[in-house]
């Protein structure tokens, strides 16, 4: 294990329990949460694993990882069905009976006085209290599943139920004053950088030097029309890093602390004092929800005009009834009415717009399926300025509703910039 005194991260393993994630019944997302806990807290995550609910694969992970990782968090396998497994591997593993701490036990079914569930919650004591005798139970503050922590060979495990707000309300009780703690001593830093518009291939290509410096952890993280650096290291070497590729990518590079485009829309609003609405036919409110996911949008997305069929465009967005008649829903024209017709709805200082064909059906010859327009209209003095374009976008129906949401934003974003 790493002395983190000494300047390097304490290491992690995060591991997943459950045969519904092994079968995709259920997408893991408790361990991939904590692991952006730990990351910022400069901790290095050696591993997430997934496994079956089965004493031997639980018992067989603590063997591999007990003495070579300062943390090892466990994630379900607590419940009080047949299936949940946890806290008899651990008792396997420690070589201790176990014993119910009704104590403990006892603060979970105050919280559950004067209702129904609470003889459901006390006919689950048996099971739910039950804990390893060499370890101690860990109070659950959202659920009545107890969790369990012990520590052994220089490692601390943590194990939680896998309701991901009760593992999001333990994770908050238990680890986050001690990774806060931790984090005080670490001199050890990562930061963000983000790019729109180029390929990964052509990014990297631009950051020769600092992609090949070892004394940094560089992670490419590719998505469709934008690239994410995390660069992790000492702290003044990743400051210098980030200073480089920001002066790299000039016009490029989203703001300082942005990872997102609603999060550089939302920095930028607020900056240059500008508001945005959108129109949307195809993506049906996506761009709205996602600009809605932070918290303080309002303060520049006025709202989302959805307007899916031709007569909701004339009627919310006043788009020419003429004009559709002769270019038709998908076209630039069209895109430009609506954004206009945002503008003047919103009263914002500029209006993003998307219709188009995402699929499976309703495509042409002269349009197939993958076909969108976009426009931008923006307030310019008392003049109203709009553009558009289009684009042939690949994929099923949701991959294009999602690609078409990410070039629209990133309009809006860079006409935000002109502004």
């Amino acid at each position: 294990m790493e002395d983190c005194g000494k300047g390097i991260a304490k290491t992690a393993v995060l591991i997943a329990i459950g045969d519904e994630l092994l079968s995709g019944v259920r997408r893991e997302g408790n361990c991939a949460w904590l692991a952006w806990l730990l990351h910022d807290a400069g901790w290095k995550v050696l591993r997430i694993e997934v496994v079956p609910d089965d004493l031997s694969p639980v018992v067989d992970t603590l063997e591999r990882w007990m003495g070579k990782t300062d943390l090892l968090v466990f994630s379900g396998g607590l419940g009080p069905t047949h299936d949940d497994k946890t806290r008899y591997a651990l008792a396997e593993y420690l070589k201790c009976g176990l014993s119910v701490d009704d104590a403990l036990y006892d603060r979970v079914v105050a919280r559950f006085e004067g209702t129904s569930l609470k003889e459901v919650i006390e006919g689950s004591r048996s099971i739910q209290g039950l804990l390893p005798i060499e370890a101690r139970g860990v109070y659950n503050p959202a659920g009545s599943a107890l969790g369990i922590y012990f520590e052994k060979s220089g490692t601390r495990v943590w194990c939680f139920p896998g309701v991901p707000f009760e593992f999001k309300a333990m994770v908050g009780q238990e680890l986050t004053p001690f990774l806060s703690q931790e984090k005080r001593e670490l001199v050890r830093t990562w930061k963000s950088v983000a790019v729109i518009g180029i390929p990964e291939s052509l990014a990297v290509k631009r950051v020769p030097e600092i992609i090949a410096d070892e004394s940094l952890h560089i992670s490419v993280l590719p998505s469709f029309a934008l690239v994410e650096f995390v660069i992790r290291g000492e702290a003044p070497l990743v400051e210098s890093a980030v200073r480089t590729m920001r002066e790299r990518f000039t016009g490029s590079v989203l703001p300082e602390g942005c990872a997102s485009l609603p999060e550089a829309i939302l920095a930028t609003g607020r900056e240059k004092g500008l508001t945005l609405s959108c129109a949307e036919s195809c993506t049906g409110g996506l761009m709205g929800a996602a600009l809605t996911q932070l918290p303080g949008s309002s303060a520049v997305f006025a709202g989302s005009a959805v307007t899916y069929s031709d007569e909701a465009k004339k009627r919310v967005l006043a788009v020419e009834p003429a004009l559709l008649d002769h270019y038709g829903a998908v076209s630039g024209e069209c895109a430009e009415n609506m954004a206009r017709g945002a503008l003047e709805q919103y009263g914002t200082s500029l209006a993003v717009a998307v219709t188009g064909i995402a699929g499976p059906d309703g495509g042409t010859e002269k349009d197939p399926v993958g076909t969108v327009w976009f426009a931008e209209a923006s307030r310019v003095g008392k003049e109203i300025e709009s553009r558009s374009f289009g684009r042939r976008l690949e994929g099923d129906r949701d991959l294009v509703r999602e690609r078409a949401v990410r070039i629209a934003l990133t309009a809006a974003w860079l006409r935000m910039c002109e502004l």
